[in-house]
């Protein structure tokens, strides 16, 4: 098995494993969704997201009071509510892979501020929390935002299909929160100390796995695109030839019959 293969088979895995767009079959059912529908999709979609997640557990992974872990995930929602809503009703878009990208990285920074990377890598401070989190909140709204734009939205219910979807994404988080911050409770009773590190930089290195997936999906949509303008470009050429073709031929074909 030669290498090239190899690494075509990581990315084949890498796809099963980190894709969370929205379905063609989630698609096909969107078309006559109803408001709650948009809910289900949304919680589907923040749970399945591993980058959104990956980022959340390393937003909550050293915090220990209520109060904190409340700030911190307000100013994450905040940012991401406005991003998801203003988006996707002034159909705002970007590339999603290279959005994805950006939440990749997202990862990758708070895994690395995790482990005091500012301080003891860079020798200089903490950027703002709260601020940061703010930012990366935006572009997680970006997002999902670029995520919800793929459907046929209703422009009658409009508004209220992007609250639903984004009531959805609220109700995803919660869950996901809910199920991991306990796990972070019972591991600062036994083994917190020795698995921090090793989580982190897990954090890391899953981020650096993320923005090389998306990076990738960026370029070869792009060659696919490239390609796909050249075929047609190709056969609007070929229909053109054929067309002054058969019209040199029909007036051949007309100044012999008036010679006869």
């Amino acid at each position: 098995m030669t290498i090239l293969s190899k690494i075509s088979q990581i990315f084949i895995l890498c796809n099963t494993l980190f894709a969370h767009g929205i379905s063609e079959s989630d698609k096909h059912v969107m078309t006559q969704a109803s408001l709650f529908d948009y809910i289900y999709l949304g919680a589907k979609h923040m749970i399945t997201g591993y980058d959104h997640i990956l980022f959340l557990i390393g937003v909550i992974f050293f915090l220990t009071r209520f109060s904190d872990i409340i700030k911190f995930i307000t100013a994450f929602t905040i940012g991401h509510s406005i991003t998801l809503i203003f988006a996707t009703l002034f159909e705002i878009t970007a590339n999603y892979y290279l959005i994805d990208a950006v939440i990749a990285f997202s990862v990758i920074y708070k895994g690395f501020e995790n482990l005091g990377g500012f301080k003891k890598w860079l020798g200089i401070n903490v950027p703002n929390l709260i601020l940061m989190v703010f930012i990366f909140g935006l572009i997680h709204g970006f997002g999902l935002s670029t995520r919800l734009q793929q459907l046929h939205l209703d422009e009658h219910n409009l508004i209220y299909s992007i609250l639903s979807f984004n009531l959805g994404v609220e109700l995803g988080q919660i869950t996901a929160l809910s199920i991991v911050f306990p796990l972070l409770i019972i591991l600062r009773k036994s083994i917190f100390e020795k698995i921090s590190k090793l989580s982190n930089w897990g954090l890391i290195f899953s981020g650096v796995l993320l923005l090389i997936y998306q990076l990738n999906g960026f370029f070869t949509s792009n060659v696919h695109d490239h390609n796909q303008h050249g075929e047609n470009e190709n056969l609007h050429q070929h229909d053109e030839h054929q067309q002054d073709h058969n019209d040199g031929h029909h007036s051949n074909h007309k100044h012999d019959h008036s010679h006869d």
